[in-house]
């Protein structure tokens, strides 16, 4: 399959950079081929601007060639993984901004013109996998919602149809946690991620 890797962490030493790694490492040892986007590295600027917004009511919604690129490889990748901190209880801006910036009309969804109703646009997604970090032990984000998780697991997943199975993989408390914590979990990433 074609594996996409979208890493939202401003540091390239992060930990999100080392499970980023790993699971990269995991999808090539399946043999998947890996493209991985790191947004803050390719400067990715997370607002909409308002000539995109007022494009994104058109049939050519996308202005900026970046995004255009992104889009290119999100039409052709069959397994999707976001590999970001959470902060304030949710996803980056950055990544909040990506999704903003390329689920639009004739990426996301499409509209069915016989009955008006919006359609998935990435159909051909098989798997979604979230691998977060939390400063907040588990039942800190459970109380709050795991709102990123939410928002890949169940709107996005809405782009991609029920067909494409949300997958998790959270390291809660990093802020506490051990180096042999945090090894473990970069392990566990790199095996589950490797075993589809």
């Amino acid at each position: 399959m074609k594996a996409l890797i979208v890493i939202a962490h401003p540091s390239d030493t992060s930990f999100c950079h080392a499970a980023a790694a790993a699971a990269e490492r995991g999808l090539q040892s399946s043999g998947h081929e890996v493209t991985t986007i790191d947004l803050y590295a390719e400067g990715f600027r997370a607002a909409m601007s308002v000539e995109e917004r007022i494009a994104y009511d058109t049939d050519d919604p996308i202005l900026d060639p970046i995004v255009e690129r992104h889009v290119a490889l999100l039409q052709r990748s069959e397994l999707l993984v976001f590999v970001y901190p959470t902060w304030w209880s949710g996803l980056p801006a950055i990544l909040k901004g990506w999704l903003e910036r390329t689920m639009v009309p004739g990426v996301g969804f499409t509209f069915d013109e016989r009955t008006g109703k919006v359609r998935p646009g990435l159909r051909h997604v098989r798997r979604i996998v979230g691998v977060s970090t939390w400063g907040s032990p588990r039942h800190y984000a459970m109380l709050m919602n795991d709102n990123g998780r939410r928002v890949l697991s169940r709107a996005l997943r809405m782009s991609c149809g029920w067909k494409a199975h949300p997958s998790w993989l959270a390291l809660y408390g990093i802020d506490t946690s051990t180096d042999a914590d945090r090894q473990a979990f970069l392990a566990k990433v790199e095996s589950k991620v490797g075993s589809w």
